[in-house]
């Protein structure tokens, strides 16, 4: 059984048990959160929502909040000698664990 559900913006595929990596939401490390925004449950039927599922949940546990490795941006104007500008972002994340999906 697994789920599409959205948070953040994104769309993301999760099957009970499963880590999933979201946009960092304001939890505590060890608090449950139920996404209530389901956009598809498949099982032994396939429920498409228009465009969330009614009555469809997954409940997650928040394992830890973090930062992705970081990416180097580089600008730079060829034949002007001021023009180099060199930046790095690093985007944080939560780190979620899928208890249940309830459809």
């Amino acid at each position: 059984m697994y789920a599409v559900i959205e948070t953040g913006g994104k769309q993301i595929k999760c099957e009970v048990g499963e880590a999933i990596f979201v946009e960092k939401l304001n939890v505590e490390a060890g608090e449950t959160v139920v996404f209530d925004k389901v956009l598809l449950v498949s099982d032994k039927k396939t429920q498409i929502g228009t465009p969330y599922v009614e009555g469809a949940t997954v409940k997650a546990t928040v394992e830890k909040q973090g930062k992705e490795k970081k990416v180097l941006i580089f600008k730079y104007k060829q034949k002007k000698g001021s023009t180099r500008r060199k930046q790095g972002h690093r985007q944080p994340y939560t780190k979620l664990v899928v208890e249940a999906i309830e459809a």
